[in-house]
């Protein structure tokens, strides 16, 4: 009796979770897990451990990549657009 209540208490927790799903914003950590995981597995039969390290790197790198175009893209780089408004300050 005690096990059907339990699950039937995590199906619906469960349930309710799905309703109020997040996206993910998991751009790099699956690319990572994988390598980070082969990686691991081959080195020393750790490869969850490398694949949280993966994940949490590929993320990273990711992340940082998304800065670095949105900054050129803000700065005007590769376009014809005028530099934007420092503050007066000039630039050389």
């Amino acid at each position: 009796m005690k096990v059907l209540v339990l699950a039937a208490a995590f199906a619906i927790g469960a349930t309710g979770m799905g309703w109020t799903s997040t996206p993910s914003h998991a751009s790099g950590c699956i690319k990572g897990a994988l390598i980070g995981g082969a990686a691991g597995h081959f080195l020393g039969h750790h490869g969850l451990l490398g694949a949280g390290a993966g994940c949490i790197i590929g993320h990273h790198e990711a992340s940082k990549h998304a800065r670095e175009h949105e900054r050129a893209a803000r700065e005007g780089y590769g376009s014809s657009a005028p530099p934007a408004d420092r503050g007066g300050y000039v630039y050389r």
